[in-house]
């Protein structure tokens, strides 16, 4: 098996957002690289996964996009993405992601972006994938989910007390908790 050098970025492909994010997005995919890991994720040519493509592959780093075949079909590759990995599906999109990666970290984003990460908090719980699950909290932006899980955790419904991810503010703190994490060693 071979080693798993990635880190899951899960976020937003719309380009609607506020220039803090985007900014965040970048400076994520360019510490990626920096740490030598390398950035999986949606491939989407628009939003914070376009400005996190940019970003590591501007600071010299690899940028796997993992996308299914509708997405391809329809031209939303990211065209300077070092590696396209087609899949037939989102199921298998999601799980090739995890495969490849030592650990997630979570950006703003919508419905999708809330989607990968509630499904690799439960991968983490249940040990299926074992590297950290990171939120980057961006200017508060995920307070309100932080609050529900901190009200489930409070009422019961989180397995072993614990929630199953690291809440940061910035994307330097999440790369130093996967550098200093043991799934990196």
């Amino acid at each position: 098996m071979t080693e798993k050098n990635g880190v899951a970025v899960y976020c937003a492909s719309s380009s609607k957002v506020g220039p803090k994010y985007l900014s965040a997005a970048r400076d994520t995919g360019r510490l990626i690289a920096c740490a030598g890991f390398d950035l999986v994720c949606g491939g989407g040519v628009m939003g914070l996964m376009a400005a996190a493509i940019e970003g590591a592959v501007d600071a010299g780093g690899r940028a796997v996009g993992v996308l299914p075949e509708f997405m391809i079909s329809k031209g939303w590759a990211h065209p300077r993405l070092t590696e396209m990995v087609d899949t037939p599906s989102m199921h298998v999109r999601k799980e090739t992601m995890a495969a490849r990666s030592r650990a997630v970290i979570a950006l703003p984003g919508g419905i999708g972006t809330l989607d990968e990460l509630c499904e690799m908090m439960t991968w983490h719980q249940l040990e299926l994938f074992r590297g950290p699950v990171i939120i980057v909290n961006t200017d508060g932006f995920f307070d309100p989910f932080v609050s529900m899980l901190e009200r489930m955790r409070e009422e019961g419904f989180m397995r072993g007390d614990v929630i199953p991810a690291i809440v940061v503010s910035t994307p330097a703190e999440a790369i130093e908790i996967i550098a200093a994490s043991d799934s990196c060693k």
